[in-house]
């Protein structure tokens, strides 16, 4: 009967020592600890698979909260169901001590539980697509205000004319033109060719 902890933060620069400390807390030891760094939208992570190929009947799987076993909520769901009643294992969620499968042994037990796991994988999908909406609304609206999203359009200097003529001539090539206007290469070929345009 091992005890594993499984960890996870949505990308590689977020800090998972919050998570780490509330394992050590538990109890779980360090080489029973396994890390993503990665969103929670699938279960296709490295980590997750190699706890679940190494977790046994009457194991341990312990996680900070719900969440960070996932976002989807009939994924959360469907893993829950795999973790519990295929591979026999217990289910802990330290920040919510009803869903610890340990305890839930009897009938009422078990249909709290299921509750309890229903309605936080419901409430974690349903605050992701309220700040995907939101994102997108404030996106909308800074648009209709004419904000520009993307980078910024670089202003052609007074001095292109002059270089873009001599580059026609074939004095010099587009690196040397961009190097003199102080731009990438690949700007200056896109004033040349806008330029091109223009003079059709």
């Amino acid at each position: 009967m091992t005890e594993y902890g499984y960890i996870r933060v949505s990308s590689k620069d977020q800090n998972e020592d919050r998570q780490l400390s509330a394992m050590r807390e538990y109890g779980i030891s360090e080489c029973n600890i396994f890390v993503d760094k990665q969103s929670g939208k699938d279960f296709d992570r490295p980590a997750y698979k190699r706890l679940m190929k190494k977790l046994k009947p009457n194991d341990t799987f312990v996680i900070k909260s719900i969440d960070r076993l996932g976002r989807n909520y009939e994924e959360i769901l469907e893993q829950w169901r795999i973790i519990t009643k295929e591979k026999m294992v217990s289910i802990v969620v330290i920040d919510m001590p009803l869903l610890d499968t340990r305890t839930a042994c009897d009938l009422t037990g078990t249909f709290i539980a299921d509750i309890v796991l229903q309605l936080h994988s419901y409430i974690a999908e349903t605050e992701r697509e309220f700040i995907r909406r939101r994102q997108a609304e404030g996106i909308a609206i800074a648009r209709a205000n004419g904000v520009r999203f993307g980078k910024s359009e670089i202003e052609v200097p007074k001095s292109f004319d002059k270089v873009y003529r001599e580059w026609q001539e074939k004095g010099i090539n587009s690196r040397q033109a961009a190097e003199i206007l102080k731009v990438s290469q690949g700007t200056f070929l896109k004033w040349a060719r806008q330029m091109n345009d223009e003079t059709k």
